[in-house]
Parts: C-alpha cells; sequence; structure tokens
C-alpha cells in the first residue's frame, strides 16, 4: 500500500482513566509489540496508521492518546471536538474505570456540538478473564454500550486478541457514517478530511438511489 495515498483521514480519540491500556492498544495496532511496563501518556500522544476499508479506498487514521488522569484533562478536553471517532476504554479488572466511561462519553458529547463523535466501548485485559481477575461481567458491559448506542469488544493488547477488531470495526463504523450522510464534512473541522469530496457525493448518491427508505436522525452521540 501506497503509505501517501488516502482517500480519507480520519481522527480517533483514545478515552478512559489512565492504566487501562490506551497506549498499550495502540502499540500494538500500529506496531504490533507489548511492553509490559510503559510510561503513562503525559498530555496527549499521536499515532499514524493506514487501513484499507474496502478496495481501493484508503484511510489515514490519526489517533489521539490521551492522557486520564484528571491534571491533565484541561489538555485532553481540547482535542475533542476535531475527532470523528473514539474508542471508551476501561480494563475489565478495574471497576472504576468502568464506571467512569459514562461520565468520558457524556463529557466527550457536551463539547463536539455541532459535530458527532462516534464511540466503541472496548473492554481491556481480556486475558485476565481466564485468570479470574475479571471485575466487570460481559453483560454489564454490554448493557452500557447498548444504553450509549454503540458497540462493544473485548481485546486484549498483550495477547493481541480483538485488537485490530476494535479499531477497525470503530474505522468501519465512521466510514459507513460518511457514505450514510450520518457523519457530515464541515468547513473548519478536522475530524474527516477527504481527498475527493465530490467523489463521496457521487458515493453517496449511488447508495440511495435504489431505495426509497429514509434512515432514522440519531443522536450527537453514538
Amino acid at each position: 500500500m501506497d503509505l501517501t495515498l488516502w482517500q480519507y483521514q480520519f481522527r480517533i480519540i483514545m478515552l478512559g482513566d489512565s492504566t487501562v491500556g490506551k497506549s498499550s492498544l495502540l502499540k500494538r495496532y500500529t506496531e504490533d509489540m507489548f511492553l509490559e511496563s510503559i510510561n503513562q501518556t503525559v498530555g496527549v500522544d499521536f499515532y499514524v496508521h493506514f487501513l484499507e476499508v474496502e478496495p481501493g479506498v484508503r484511510v489515514k487514521l490519526q489517533f489521539w492518546d490521551t492522557a486520564g488522569q484528571e491534571r491533565f484533562r484541561s489538555v485532553t478536553r481540547s482535542y475533542y471536538r476535531n475527532s470523528v471517532g473514539g474508542l471508551l476504554v476501561f480494563d475489565m479488572t478495574n471497576q472504576a474505570s468502568f464506571d467512569h466511561i459514562k461520565e468520558w462519553h457524556d463529557e466527550v458529547c457536551e463539547r463536539v456540538q455541532p459535530h458527532k463523535v462516534l464511540f466503541v466501548l472496548v473492554g481491556q485485559k481480556s486475558d485476565q478473564d481466564a485468570q479470574g481477575g475479571r471485575v466487570v461481567s460481559q453483560e454489564q458491559a454490554e448493557k452500557l454500550a447498548g444504553q450509549l448506542g454503540m458497540p462493544y469488544i473485548e481485546a486484549s493488547a498483550k495477547t493481541g486478541q480483538n485488537v485490530m477488531e476494535a479499531f477497525e470495526l470503530l474505522t468501519r463504523r465512521v466510514y459507513q457514517g460518511l457514505l450514510s450522510g450520518e457523519v457530515e464534512l464541515q468547513e473548519g473541522w478536522d475530524g474527516v478530511k477527504c481527498a475527493a469530496p465530490h467523489a463521496l457525493q457521487l458515493q453517496r448518491a449511488s447508495l440511495t438511489r435504489p431505495s426509497s427508505t429514509t434512515t432514522k436522525k440519531k443522536k450527537c452521540c453514538d
């Protein structure tokens, strides 16, 4: 894949408490590496990855890895507005990190208006399930994801389980939102960039032409 060519750029923000494994997930996804000890994020770190969402359609993913500590929140909040997607991450061995997910979600939704952010909920450290370290059940997490209107997936940066699937699920969700019109290109907003806006318009037209059904409007954040 020629990394200088892309049709779309999506900005994705990593959200969740400190030490839940946001940076480890990104390192596993972008570099296929896992470090037992990794420095806590200070402010925001950046990662870039490329994904072909369908034949001939390449997306440049720009990830913003935010610090979970409260003292950095004023910094991380400034990055919400220019994000189109968010991975909400909790540690399934840490009840408090799960309890704070709705706070993270609500905080983003309050600040992104009039733009839209699409989310995926990720239960991190699934490798601990077999060792009896789990305190948040799959049923609890799926219920919360349903209430917030987003898919849920369990992953492990340590073993690599479902890491690629989590990021690709979010990327394809944003891509489909772009095609359906749920996500709109807007002047002065960097959440999505399109190399050929006219081609996107034609693609949308070809998708809507055969069907007369309309899509129900959704809430600002899903």
